[in-house]
């Protein structure tokens, strides 16, 4: 089977996950993908303060664990051709002092000049139904400033507390209730 420029990109086929008006596509992230390292950056630079001891190569290490193949763990990419400009992902444990809120919906980010055309929202749908689809009834997130977004798209606040130096609202979602 011969693969188009962006799910080589990718690391893999593309499945059908949806299009923003055609413009973007969102894929499942391979652990091979040349995108890996990138999205690990943008990941360091968003929330590396976090876990400000862990080098780069750790980083790429843990993030590419998440490359399920399918369920937990899932990372997603949307696509603009070949470049990528958002993820998100679906992991086991994003928030290390609470592990019996599991699974979480974790990394959600979109590139600054492609914020606000709701990528973010489709990412989000897209981890919410891989999770759906591998039996998973309920979702976890944290977040210290998008609980608007998050909202808007059915999740309901759990609780607010300090976590790592900073604010953050945890946030829960039971799949299959409407938003």
């Amino acid at each position: 089977m011969k693969l188009s420029p962006a799910e080589a990109m990718a690391g893999g086929p593309a499945e059908d996950e949806g299009t923003l008006e055609g413009r973007i596509r969102i894929v499942r992230l391979a652990a091979d993908s040349p995108h890996l390292l990138g999205l690990v950056r943008w990941a360091v630079a968003q929330w590396g303060h976090h876990d400000p001891g862990r080098r780069l190569d750790q980083a790429v290490a843990e993030f590419r664990t998440q490359c399920g193949e399918a369920g937990l763990p899932s990372v997603f990419v949307a696509l603009s051709g070949d470049t990528p400009v958002g993820m998100a992902s679906l992991v086991d444990d994003d928030m290390h002092d609470r592990p019996l809120l599991n699974p979480w919906l974790a990394s959600v980010y979109v590139c600054p000049d492609w914020r606000g055309q709701g990528i973010a929202s489709c990412l989000v749908r897209r981890v919410e139904r891989e999770a759906s689809e591998h039996g998973i009834a309920t979702l976890h997130l944290f977040t210290p400033d998008r609980q608007a977004l998050y909202r808007r798209l059915g999740w309901c606040v759990v609780k607010e507390r300090d976590y790592r130096g900073e604010r953050v609202t945890i946030m829960r979602r039971v799949l299959g209730e409407s938003a």
